[in-house]
């Protein structure tokens, strides 16, 4: 046995202990990165859904403003009824008294229109269930079938989201033209 072998025999074990050394490192490099990956999606997700809680949130928020007036509009609506057919029916009451009526309505009509609630009035055009509510159906020569003939109860929108559908009377063909 030489001199010279024997270093070159006791360095195996040495260097074989560092290439696994160096494998563990390596690996535990990697299993580092893979955990900073995930650690990194997982808080691009969390920024993601806070993102979308504050729009939602942002949305219901702005809803909740626009329609808190529903329930008061929806007790307001049977005055203006009145109101209305108070005027309509008042062609003997006394003059002063229908001026002060219409002057209530008058201002009745634009404390709705500062607020956003709009009537429909949806004489002469074509039956829509997500707006009217069908009362009856009237043979009619003259109107097309399924077309509003008469209004009994106007309908309401608070903001373009109905509140209350108009109540109508709509058009059925005649016994004849079916």
């Amino acid at each position: 046995m030489n001199h010279d072998e024997q270093p070159a025999a006791q360095a195996g074990p040495a260097a074989d202990n560092t290439d696994t050394a160096a494998q563990d490192v390596q690996q535990l490099l990697e299993d580092a990165r893979s955990k900073a990956d995930e650690h990194w999606n997982q808080l691009l997700r969390a920024r993601a859904d806070i993102e979308n809680l504050r729009r939602r949130h942002e949305r219901d928020l702005e809803g909740a403003h626009k329609y808190a007036l529903e329930r008061f509009a929806l007790e307001l609506l049977p005055v203006k009824d009145s109101l209305e057919l108070g005027l309509a029916s008042g062609a003997e009451a006394d003059q002063a008294l229908r001026e002060g009526m219409e002057l209530t309505h008058k201002m009745l009509a634009a404390a709705f229109a500062r607020f956003g609630i709009t009537e429909t009035n949806p004489v002469g055009e074509k039956f829509n269930p997500q707006l009217h509510q069908a009362m009856a159906a009237q043979e009619s020569a003259e109107a097309e079938p399924n077309t509003v003939l008469t209004v009994c109860q106007k309908g309401y929108l608070l903001h373009e989201r109905l509140i209350r559908p108009a109540m109508v009377i709509i058009a059925k063909a005649a016994e004849g033209q079916a």
